[in-house]
């Protein structure tokens, strides 16, 4: 008797398979730095991007070593997986047919290989969708996953129809990016692959955003636990979109704008990290004081670059100062700015995004007040425990009080 497919999955969905399939991606980024060194294509700019793919498999890695049987680590490994194959098969293909004309060995398979990207995308979307356990949010969206399921088989089906063709026929065109020619710029034959991919790449956005807005309507209607859950993974998804805008519109920066895209660059890693936090259930209570955080040194960084540049301008063109001279009494002001300015912005995101910090720190200081007036010690114990139960709501309260001195009269 045949054993059940399903039996086999759970044989391979092990904790050692994730390392194993970990060690398969270090061996590909190994392999893809070692061909891009001899062409000559390693950039420093690809780190950034580099760095983010990497943090899917490390969260990958860790949440199917801990949970083996929930698919979103394989989801993340393999977004990992087929992003690093894509870069090593277009920097082989680079290096076989654009420098030795084809003769190096299995250069065709490299160019069967370039469109990997695109199950990368699509995994991507899925990662979303089912987080946070691998299972649909309802079965309302089992139509719309298979749609989505049939269009990055049959983009990548086309695909590789194109590539097999031009391997065939040996006509192989590798672009100065190591993708092939025929898909990169498709006319003549393949002229009909530029509708595909009109269609396919909005189809693609269109379900990410419909997911995204399906989650931020479950987590309206959703408590305790899965909020959090569902509050981190919008958390990392929003940073993760506004980020990328961001490396997308801040083009050759320099100057100040190079910390504002390194910043950019960093914060992409919020949506791999916010998934890993959010399946793990580890530090779910914290998101609301990291998204206070965060929004408040985002706003206090933003008015003080603001303030800094008007500084700056209004001494060199108004008062007509010189430009050192102008630039470090702005640092000066802006420096001096910072604590206020800090303080007044956390308090204001505090009573908007962290309502339970807010509320806490109003009856911390309420009962300070209290405590200015009290003299018995009864009352001050039990307005104490009062207050420590409705701002932290511990399991269990004690309060130890030191036993009053005796004092010994001489005899």
């Amino acid at each position: 008797m045949g054993r059940d497919p399903g039996q086999w999955r759970l044989r391979l969905a092990t904790p050692g398979m994730a390392l194993a399939v970990g060690a398969l991606i270090l061996v590909m980024l190994a392999g893809t730095a070692v061909v891009t060194s001899i062409t000559h294509q390693f950039q420093l700019s690809g780190l950034a991007q580099a760095a983010l793919i990497l943090s899917f498999a490390v969260v990958g890695v860790i949440v199917a070593w801990h949970q083996p049987r929930n698919p979103m680590g394989w989801v993340l490994l393999g977004v990992t997986f087929f992003f690093f194959l894509d870069d090593l098969a277009t920097s082989y293909a680079y290096l076989d047919y654009r420098l030795h004309g084809g003769r190096p060995p299995a250069g065709w398979l490299a160019v069967l290989l370039v469109p990997s990207w695109a199950p990368a995308l699509v995994l991507v979307g899925l990662s979303v969708l089912l987080f946070p356990d691998g299972r649909l949010p309802s079965p309302r969206w089992r139509l719309m996953l298979w749609a989505y399921l049939a269009l990055g088989a049959l983009w990548l089906g086309g695909a590789f129809a194109i590539s097999l063709g031009a391997v065939i026929s040996h006509h192989v065109s590798i672009d100065s990016s190591g993708g092939l020619t025929s898909l990169d710029y498709p006319r003549g034959s393949t002229a009909w692959w530029g509708g595909v991919e009109a269609v396919f790449f909005p189809a693609i956005a269109a379900c990410w955003l419909a997911w995204l807005i399906g989650q931020a309507l479950s987590y309206r209607r959703s408590s305790g636990e899965r909020r959090l859950q569902l509050k981190w993974l919008l958390s990392g998804a929003t940073v993760f979109i506004v980020a990328g805008i961001g490396l997308v519109w801040i083009n050759n920066p320099s100057g100040l704008w190079k910390v504002v895209d390194g910043a950019a660059a960093v914060g992409t890693l919020a949506l791999p990290v916010s998934i890993g936090f959010g399946i793990l259930k580890f530090r779910l209570y914290d998101i609301d004081r990291i998204v206070s955080r965060t929004l408040a040194y985002a706003i206090v960084t933003g008015l003080l670059i603001g303030l800094y540049a008007g500084l700056v301008l209004l001494a060199t063109e108004v008062f007509r100062f010189h430009n050192s001279v102008a630039v470090a009494a702005s640092t000066l002001v802006a420096a001096a700015l910072f604590n206020p300015v800090r303080r007044r912005v956390q308090h204001a995101v505090d009573r908007r995004f962290n309502r339970a910090r807010y509320d806490a720190d109003q009856m911390v200081a309420a009962f300070a007040a209290r405590l200015q007036d009290a003299v018995d010690l009864g009352t001050v114990r039990s307005d104490l425990l009062g207050t420590v139960d409705r701002a932290l709501e511990p399991a269990h309260v004690t309060v130890w009080t030191a036993p009053a001195a005796t004092a010994s009269r001489p005899g």
